[in-house]
């Protein structure tokens, strides 16, 4: 069992692909996520520990294909008790990420473990 502490984060596919979001749009969403969980569960013991070593934070970044994938992550996550953010842009008021707190990988891996890590394909 790995103890590692880890991050993850989903990011929407179809914003970059289908909606024509710029790359910094989206390193935007999953930043907002990210400092949003954080700070909700800064004072959970993993996320402690997480933010304890942060020259050797780890964080994956995966994506979802759109936001109703999004969505159904947020419920099995809520209905497993495990803590995250999902983030909803203004005034958009769309579903564009999701943050799950720190945890040690085994424990989030099961919710996650589908998806593929995020590739953002530029089109010139």
């Amino acid at each position: 069992m790995s103890n590692t502490i880890v991050q993850y984060v989903l990011l929407r596919s179809d914003l970059l692909k289908d909606l024509g979001w710029s790359i910094g749009a989206l390193v935007a969403q999953a930043c907002h996520a990210s400092t949003a969980v954080l700070h909700l569960y800064r004072s959970d013991e993993h996320t402690i520990q997480y933010l304890n070593d942060l020259d050797n934070m780890h964080k994956v970044v995966l994506e979802v294909p759109n936001e109703e994938s999004l969505k159904k992550v947020a419920e099995k996550l809520k209905e497993n008790s495990i803590d995250h953010k999902l983030w909803i842009e203004q005034p958009e008021n769309i579903a564009t990420c999701l943050a799950i707190k720190p945890y040690p990988k085994e424990v989030v891996k099961k919710f996650v473990g589908k998806f593929k890590l995020y590739k953002a394909t530029l089109v010139t």
